[in-house]
């Protein structure tokens, strides 16, 4: 399945970049420049009605961190979920809060799940 891209989110993602959160900021300096055993990662990416956190397109994997204001949204954090999986998509999730004080375990956590699923791409 071809991957929606989304231009008229073009700008709120622009946007969102800009004003990332510090645990964005700290995953992102991680996984950038494909850091992240050589997978080219996005961050803020439009993908059908969404914009995602990161994005690897060669592994269909998105990387989305949660902060505070998703204690609100779980219902609609859930329909996006199913929604960005119905498009053959992988979603791994993390708190704000565990990427601050646990960088290197959710490092861990994200190779482990690309060397599961690496050749399944």
């Amino acid at each position: 399945m071809k991957i929606q891209y989304n231009p008229k989110l073009k700008n709120l993602s622009a946007k969102l970049r800009k004003e990332s959160t510090l645990a964005e900021v700290l995953l992102w300096n991680e996984i950038k420049g494909k850091k992240m055993l050589g997978y080219d990662f996005h961050r803020q990416r439009p993908i059908g009605h969404y914009i995602v956190d990161f994005f690897c397109n060669k592994l269909k994997l998105v990387i989305e961190v949660d902060g505070v204001t998703h204690n609100y949204k779980l219902e609609e954090d859930k329909k996006r979920h199913v929604k960005l999986e119905s498009m053959t998509l992988k979603v791994l999730r993390y708190q704000d809060s565990e990427v601050r004080n646990n960088l290197e375990g959710v490092l861990i956590s994200i190779k482990e799940w690309i060397r599961e699923n690496e050749d399944s791409s």
